[in-house]
């Protein structure tokens, strides 16, 4: 199997982990194949072959200056402080280049850069959710959806912020090389392999606005609470000592999003913890989330993530101890206890 050149776009303010997370799952893969540069040959560039300074301060060196780079099959353009006001020259060599890469890729704001090339029209793409509106707006004929973790549209694959880098790029390796091959570069990283595209990048009370009343706050905090209770608008309406009507309006100007959709976020929540927490039964489960039966959570989750729990389950919950291998062969991957992203872009 040929090698595929990956060629990483370097640039002063650019976010570190956009840069060494995917780096080091294609490494990886690359390791697993035996010779070095085997699967994958990574090349970093940037304008004029300098050294760049990254948002954190670390300083990385590139291999070649943006003209003499390699020709790529995936061009990957990360994110940070450096892709929100972008050099001219970086933003003219993506759209005179761009097109004759195989696969264009970009982590978090490097979406920004991508659609000032004009790389990104026509497409279904994501970015660091504080910058949705902003790449919405700005580029009009590209569209932007603010939720997922990363998204697949063609020749054209951008992820949420940071750490949804790896995601992805575990799901290109998955599609190059094969799944065991990133099922053993996720071991080694201690990530899943892998969270799904669709996965939110919002948990449910961050992806609703914290209400400024005291009842309002303390409604949805009990509801976080107690997800497998009664929570129609009119109970909830009492808790807060309002009319339904009253309650389900204010509810919305401060939250953002209705009673309704906000109880749903979070009993999806508590289930996909649930499931990758705990041992208990999908049945149980269910009930404690407040779906009442399997069947009513299935539909729940094929909507929202588009698995069942069942396979959600198998994705994302860890090996007991002492039974990795039993896990490896059901294809599920150690990881890191599960947060929704929430990162400096």
């Amino acid at each position: 199997m040929p090698h595929r050149t990956v060629l990483v776009v370097l640039f002063d303010g650019v976010q570190s982990l956009d840069v060494t997370g995917p780096v080091e799952v294609f490494a990886g893969a690359d390791t697993q194949a035996g010779e070095p540069g085997e699967t994958y040959r990574i090349r970093t560039a940037s304008l004029d072959g300098w050294p760049v300074r990254t948002s954190s301060g670390l300083t990385l060196v590139p291999d070649h200056a943006l003209a003499e780079a390699p020709a790529p099959h995936t061009l990957l353009v990360p994110g940070g402080r450096g892709a929100r006001g972008p050099d001219p020259r970086v933003i003219a060599w993506l759209r005179e280049h761009g097109p004759d890469a195989e696969r264009l890729v970009s982590v978090c704001t490097g979406a920004i850069l991508l659609a000032e090339a004009g790389l990104l029209d026509g497409h279904r793409v994501t970015t660091h959710w504080a910058y949705c509106d902003r790449l919405a707006r700005d580029h009009p004929a590209v569209e932007v959806d603010p939720d997922p973790i990363y998204v697949r549209d063609g020749r054209v694959a951008t992820s949420a912020g940071v750490t949804a880098g790896i995601d992805l790029a575990l799901a290109l390796v998955e599609e190059d090389v094969g799944r065991e091959a990133a099922l053993t570069v996720a071991r080694h990283l201690v990530v899943f392999l892998r969270r799904p595209g669709n996965q939110s990048q919002f948990s449910a009370q961050l992806s609703a606005q914290t209400a400024r009343r005291a009842p309002l706050r303390d409604v949805q905090q009990w509801v976080v609470e107690h997800p497998g209770d009664d929570l129609c608008v009119e109970t909830l309406a009492a808790r807060a000592r309002l009319s339904p009507r009253h309650f389900a309006r204010a509810f919305q100007a401060e939250t953002g999003t209705t009673p309704g959709r906000y109880v749903d976020s979070v009993r999806l929540e508590h289930a996909r913890r649930l499931l990758e927490d705990t041992a208990d039964g999908v049945a149980e489960i269910a009930r404690a989330s407040g779906y009442g039966t399997p069947e009513a959570m299935r539909r729940a989750f094929a909507k929202a993530l588009g698995v069942a729990p069942a396979e959600y389950r198998r994705r994302f919950r860890p090996a007991p101890a002492g039974k990795a291998g039993k896990a490896d062969q059901a294809g599920t991957s150690s990881r890191v206890p599960h947060q929704n992203p929430v990162s400096t872009p």
